[in-house]
């Protein structure tokens, strides 16, 4: 009990949907431990990607706004009901009219920007799609990157926004540049100032999200792990002046027309046994490297946000062995997490997921 009077505490109590998905209705209550159990194609990661779309308005299976409405339906609504140190109640709800502007609302306030929302319901998700970090192109790292700092740093998010504003209007500039054969220089250095003071601005926040994420990546690997390995990471980026670079750059980007070098080309080396991790390390290993970064995003934001993070778990008893999912439950049994939803599709296997000392906080959910 002690380790949760450091934290607040805000877990999402009702959940309704409204033409999401395959759902056309459907009212949810929610305690502590929420295993939703059911057959393959019944809605249990749908249920799982709603909760997420309320903490950043948009699905984590990278559906678009249009398809996450339900075929059938011309619409779309969720709506949370949220409670915060068990004395403040707060509601969240988005909705989406075919052909209109998705609607955010704070109680019954709209958000005037959706990224004024992002990191007020700090969570974290776990599904069968995170080995792209390990084993996808660079631009999935540093999503993995931007997911969290952006949730804890409102300056960064908005830095961010803005940067890759400011990198789309110089690639267009390039390539009408290239298509007058007209070169505007201090035009095209405007952007380059411009692009560089933000960029070394998010180079900055990335360098110290990394130096000190690393210590519970390397932490959390080895309790999975039992310590079987050497593992390391490495936040790699350009060196030196942006400003400068992005000049010398100029007469290469007049022939491949986009912006060669910043914070938008920056990738995670990851290695095991000093070796390149995407390539040697075993389907095993890969599966530990996510869940000790998953498990170290979530330290890193109830540490910044000073709230423990709601926990989203996705299919892993059949995607991660049995080691691994014992080690998530016996940070559950030690009341690490406040509020953790999973999905599987063996009622008898959810049994062992709930600890004997957590029956009253836990609801288990047939599809």
């Amino acid at each position: 009990m002690q380790f949760k009077l450091q934290y607040e505490i805000m877990y999402i109590k009702n959940l309704t949907l409204n033409n999401f998905k395959n759902f056309t209705q459907k009212e949810l209550e929610f305690s502590k431990i929420n295993c939703i159990v059911g057959n393959n194609g019944v809605g249990k990661t749908n249920i799982l990607d709603a909760i997420y779309y309320l903490s950043f308005c948009k699905s984590f299976l990278g559906c678009s706004d249009g398809e996450v409405i339900n075929h059938n339906a011309d619409f779309f609504s969720l709506k949370g009901e949220y409670q915060l140190n068990d004395d403040i109640e707060e509601t969240f709800l988005v909705s989406l009219k075919r052909g209109e502007k998705k609607v955010l609302k704070h109680g019954k306030q709209p958000y005037k920007k959706f990224s004024e929302h992002i990191g007020k319901i700090p969570s974290v998700i776990v599904s069968p799609g995170d080995h792209v970090i390990l084993t996808g192109r660079s631009e999935q790292r540093r999503k993995f990157m931007d997911i969290i700092l952006s949730q804890t740093d409102v300056v960064y998010m908005d830095s961010l926004i803005n940067y890759n504003k400011c990198l789309l209007q110089r690639n267009k500039l390039l390539k009408y540049f290239h298509q007058t054969g007209v070169y505007d220089y201090i035009q095209l250095d405007i952007w380059n100032e411009r692009l560089s003071s933000l960029g070394q601005l998010i180079q900055e926040k990335r360098k110290n999200f990394f130096n000190e994420f690393i210590v519970p990546f390397r932490e959390n690997y080895e309790f999975i792990s039992g310590g079987k390995e050497d593992i390391n990471a490495e936040y790699i980026t350009y060196e030196g002046n942006l400003l400068e670079i992005l000049r010398s750059n100029l007469e290469k980007e007049k022939i491949l027309l986009h912006t060669f070098s910043g914070i938008h080309r920056d990738d995670i080396s990851f290695t095991i046994n000093n070796h390149d991790a995407s390539y040697t390390a075993s389907q095993g290993q890969q599966k530990t490297f996510i869940l000790a970064l998953k498990l170290a995003q979530f330290d890193y934001i109830q540490k910044h946000k000073n709230t423990i993070p709601i926990l989203l778990l996705d299919d892993i008893f059949d995607k991660f062995d049995f080691q691994r999912v014992q080690k998530i439950l016996q940070l559950a049994q030690a009341d690490k997490f406040n509020q953790v939803f999973i999905t599987d599709t063996h009622p008898d296997r959810t049994k062992m997921i709930i600890p004997e000392e957590r029956i009253n906080e836990s609801t288990i959910i047939n599809l």
